[in-house]
């Protein structure tokens, strides 16, 4: 992996969506290949992969408190 990104814009407004599956499949390979050359966006992408991974944790209970 390296800093650079190249001419590929940076994708964090994607990432919420890119964790929950929800990007149409041309997004989705796209964000998929800048997370590849991109060190900051693959941070963040794993910071929006474990506050999801969380979120599921969560019950219906628990939001009420």
């Amino acid at each position: 992996m390296s800093a650079d990104p190249g001419d590929d814009p940076h994708v964090r407004l994607l990432l919420g969506a890119y964790v929950l599956d929800a990007l149409e499949a041309e997004e989705t390979c796209r964000v998929a290949r800048h997370l590849q050359l991109c060190d900051g966006c693959a941070r963040d992408y794993v910071e929006v992969a474990e506050a999801a991974a969380m979120l599921a944790l969560l019950r219906a209970e628990d939001l009420r408190e």
